[in-house]
């Protein structure tokens, strides 16, 4: 049997995680000098991190190392059981470079044992969702080989759609030249951004005006959404609370069966798409 692991960047509640017994690997974030790990929103002031961005502060990410990914694995491995790694989007991040130094260090070490890891192709909820999924078929006991079949299959049913409230966010990230950032502000361009099978961030379109934005991310529900009860439709937020209600409320009045959940995004994706943004996640039917 293997424990199952995933990482603060497959963005979901604290308390799936403690419902579910997931294994977490957090994710770094520094904000005013001082690093923080991201626990899910546990014992962290996510309304107190994006204020501190809008006055002027500038958080930054950085990669685990290789000897983190051994402190969080090696344990495990010695105690004779094996890993099951769903995480977000290797696309997003040199931190996988790193732990597959780990990884190699441990196979050469334990050579009876076995780390399996999942690459979700995604980010946030739209990872999360999946290592959800995932944990659920793995505490019923099913096989990896079980969960990771599942997986394949489960994670080209996500959409993801999300729109940037400033764009001096993207900016900083050098998706968008400063000219473009300025004028873009100036004329209340919301850039929508989706992530694509590849696993890589990708703008669809832009429109003006918050109303448009919020009316986009609805169609593309209307359109795309899987009518099954099982699964939750996701509207994320970065301290946009009332953008993020006007969005599940128009998709609870929509006539559909939607069972939505309303959840914050976490600092360390928050560093990059800065605050007010709003995203919608949820399984389609294509």
């Amino acid at each position: 049997m293997s424990v199952f692991f995933t990482d603060t960047d497959c963005e979901m509640d604290y308390t799936d995680v403690e419902n579910l017994k997931i294994n977490v690997i957090g994710m770094p974030y520094t904000i005013k000098g001082k690093e923080q790990i991201y626990d899910f929103g546990k014992n962290i002031d996510i309304k107190e991190f994006y204020d501190m961005m809008r006055n002027g502060e500038i958080p930054t990410t950085s990669a685990l190392n290789s000897e983190d990914y051994l402190g969080y694995f090696e344990p495990i491995l010695k105690s004779g059981q094996d890993i099951l790694y769903v995480h977000f989007s290797s696309e997003l991040s040199g931190t996988f470079n790193y732990m597959q130094t780990a990884i190699n260090i441990l196979e050469e070490k334990y050579p009876d044992r076995k780390v399996t890891c999942f690459d979700t192709k995604n980010i946030s909820v739209g990872a999360g969702i999946q290592a959800m999924e995932a944990a659920k078929l793995h505490n019923e006991g099913k096989s990896d080989e079980e969960v990771l079949a599942f997986l394949e299959k489960f994670k080209n049913q996500i959409s993801v759609y999300f729109y940037v409230d400033n764009l001096k966010y993207l900016k900083r990230g050098g998706r968008i030249s400063a000219a473009s950032a300025v004028m873009g502000t100036m004329l209340s361009i919301k850039p929508i951004l989706t992530v694509t099978k590849e696993g890589k961030l990708e703008k669809l379109t832009t429109v003006k005006g918050t109303k448009k934005a919020i009316g986009y991310l609805y169609e593309k529900f209307l359109n795309e959404y899987l009518e099954d009860e099982k699964y939750e439709v996701f509207i994320i937020d970065a301290d946009n609370k009332e953008g993020s209600k006007e969005l599940a409320d128009k998709i609870e009045a929509s006539g559909k069966k939607a069972k939505v959940r309303r959840l914050s995004v976490g600092p360390v994706i928050g560093t990059h798409c800065g605050p007010g943004t709003i995203g919608l996640i949820f399984v389609n039917k294509n």
